[in-house]
């Protein structure tokens, strides 16, 4: 009897031992759809980020899948009967464990299947062309230097022409006969004479004394290189970016006409404008409407973007990417609708919760980062720094520098005017 207590013990034990081992390691069977860059063939096999993603959650927790493609190429939508198809239909009935796609996490999917933390956030952002800009001001002139730079740049000005005429005084070389020859660096030619010389016109007459020199030198150095850092970001704020964007979010393409949008035909962008209570959507929902501004696809809204006179409304990732990938196109810096893609799996599944938790270690491991610059990597050539007004601080070297040859030649002066005093009271013979 104590004999065959001891093998029910046993066979109990190797059971619960072989169910803890199935649970660490389970064969899932995986769902998913073809979309660039979440996954893709080549040849026999798939890749993307979706299928890296996978790899490393599998690595992560042990466990074996087999992935195959969704067989209608649906992402999942509730008909009128209340039956789902497409990756969500395919884990409520059990045909797959788990459906890895870009998949928004929504209410209505959140009742039907369980999702975990989303891997990716993206949002609903506008696509352009770079070069659908607004108007030049009558003073875009100045956007090459912040305020502060130009304040900066007026008291240096200033600051120079003070110390010509000082050390003109000052300095005994600049005059051979102090008591009747007038002095040709007054304040009025000072400031002439500096302004000339930032300018690169070289008014005279110059100055004579080594002191002078050396304070025209430096206000010489100091104004080449102001204008070459002037016209260098002059030229490139002429570029095409985001800050000149006359569409810069939804209220200014509310606002205009000049400019047609539209979005996908049915897709969640278009549910979220057509549900808001905000009025600006509103009026982006309604012109959509009147004008039937629909898209087919997202590679349909990105051609039209292209051609111009255009602008696409999307999912923010899906923009990225065809910036990413058409360098002539922008995406506007405003992100609404914020949302995430997460895993589906069977409602009660375990496996959710471990899936979470791992996602959410990725994230701060900075995986998720690194697989999003993988696969959103720009075939763009490397454009030139964006253009931005130039602060103080970019320019602090010369404005040092400048400094330290006023300093200078002021302290020259009073050495040559000393000098002078001494010779002559030498000659004098006086004290």
């Amino acid at each position: 009897m104590r004999v065959l207590e001891g093998v029910v013990v046993c066979t109990v034990v190797l059971l619960l031992s072989l169910g803890s081992c199935a649970a660490v390691r389970p064969d899932l069977t995986i769902t998913t759809i073809k979309q660039d860059p979440y996954t893709m063939s080549k040849g026999s096999q798939l890749e993307g980020y979706c299928m890296d993603l996978l790899s490393e959650l599998a690595k992560k927790l042990s466990f074996k899948y087999n992935v195959h493609l969704v067989k209608d190429g649906s992402y999942g939508r509730q008909d009128e009967s209340g039956a789902w198809n497409g990756m969500i239909g395919e884990v409520v009935r059990g045909e797959a464990d788990l459906a890895i796609a870009p998949l928004t996490l929504t209410a209505a999917r959140e009742k039907a299947v369980g999702m975990t933390k989303p891997f990716m956030q993206t949002g609903i952002s506008i696509l352009l062309r770079k070069d659908i800009s607004e108007e030049a001001g009558f003073f875009d002139f100045l956007t090459p230097f912040s305020v502060d730079t130009w304040v900066g740049i007026l008291a240096a000005y200033l600051g120079t022409a003070v110390c010509f005429c000082v050390v003109a005084r000052l300095s005994p070389c600049e005059w051979s006969q102090p008591q009747t020859e007038k002095n040709s660096f007054t304040l009025s030619h000072s400031l002439w004479y500096t302004a000339g010389a930032l300018t690169l016109q070289g008014t005279g007459p110059h100055p004579k004394a080594l002191s002078g020199r050396i304070i025209c030198c430096t206000w010489w150095l100091f104004g080449l290189v102001l204008l070459a850092c002037y016209f260098s970001n002059l030229s490139t704020s002429q570029g095409s970016d985001s800050n000149s964007l006359m569409v810069k979010g939804f209220e200014d393409l509310a606002n205009q006409q000049g400019i047609e949008y539209g979005t996908l035909s049915g897709s969640s962008t278009l549910a979220y404008f057509k549900n808001s209570n905000n009025p600006t959507y509103r009026k982006i929902y309604e012109h959509m409407e009147r004008t039937k501004s629909f898209v087919s696809s997202m590679d349909e809204g990105v051609r039209r973007a292209k051609e111009g006179n255009f602008a696409f409304i999307g999912e923010s990732v899906s923009l990225d990417l065809a910036v990413a990938r058409h360098c002539e196109l922008i995406r506007v810096h405003e992100v609404i609708g914020m949302r995430g893609y997460s895993i589906a799996g069977t409602l009660g599944s375990p496996v959710l919760k471990n899936l979470s938790v791992a996602i959410l270690q990725l994230s701060e491991a900075g995986e998720l980062s690194y697989l999003r610059s993988k696969w959103w990597a720009s075939s763009c050539m490397a454009d030139p720094a964006k253009a931005s007004s130039l602060q103080p601080h970019s320019l602090k070297g010369m404005f040092l520098v400048l400094a330290l040859g006023l300093g200078l030649g002021v302290l020259l002066a009073v050495l040559e005017l000393t000098a002078k005093s001494r010779n002559g009271a030498g000659e004098q013979r006086v004290s």
